[in-house]
């Protein structure tokens, strides 16, 4: 028969381990939130970024036929672009929920063409202007010299807009440099530091 000063230890040790499991959760919460979470002069961003296995399966299937880094950006871009851009004002979707329910505004499209980035392994960020979002990458390839970037303390990156059907790689920047609140790596959730901005050819 257990004894009542042994069931107070029992108890004592459950209602420990409880306590630990709630602090556990809500470092855990905060750090999920911290990196997703992004302060702009708007107020709180809320990244949807994924590294699931279906968003890297999918990122996959539709590059296998690419040799080169310029195939893989523009077959992805290809494919968020041409998902319909529908105004969602209730709730950001997931990149799968994107793809399952095949619309998105700018926030869904451009979470899902850069977690399929990152699946592939491309270098790319989020660029928060007023009331929008996009994408840009920095590639090498002579092919694109013809075309504008974003020059960010010397390092040239090509807008990619997944907001309008068919665009290509170095879309055009439709906003003044002013305008571009934050710059952000949303797997790491590091703001790129701005000492220098240009766009230029």
């Amino acid at each position: 028969m257990i004894s009542n000063e042994t069931s107070k230890h029992f108890s004592l040790l459950i209602m420990a381990i409880a306590f630990l499991a709630l602090v556990y959760a809500t470092v855990k919460a905060i750090e999920i939130s911290n990196k997703t979470q992004i302060s702009t002069s708007d107020g709180v961003y809320t990244s949807y970024i994924s590294t699931s296995e279906a968003i890297q399966e999918k990122a996959h299937t539709l590059t296998q036929e690419c040799t080169d880094r310029l195939c893989t950006v523009q077959k992805l871009l290809d494919f968020a672009s041409n998902i319909p851009y529908v105004t969602n004002r209730f709730q950001q979707k997931s990149p799968q929920k994107t793809i399952q329910e095949n619309f998105g505004d700018c926030d869904d499209k451009s979470n899902l063409l850069i977690s399929m980035l990152h699946a592939v392994g491309i270098e790319a960020y989020f660029v928060l202007v007023p009331k929008h979002i996009f994408v840009i990458v920095p590639l090498s390839d002579r092919r694109l010299d013809h075309r504008k970037g974003i020059w960010i303390n010397g390092k040239k990156y090509y807008i990619l807009e997944s907001t309008a059907k068919g665009s290509k790689i170095g879309f055009p920047l439709k906003y003044s440099l002013d305008e571009i609140d934050v710059i952000i790596e949303p797997f790491s959730n590091k703001k790129i530091d701005i000492q220098s901005l240009k766009y230029k050819l």
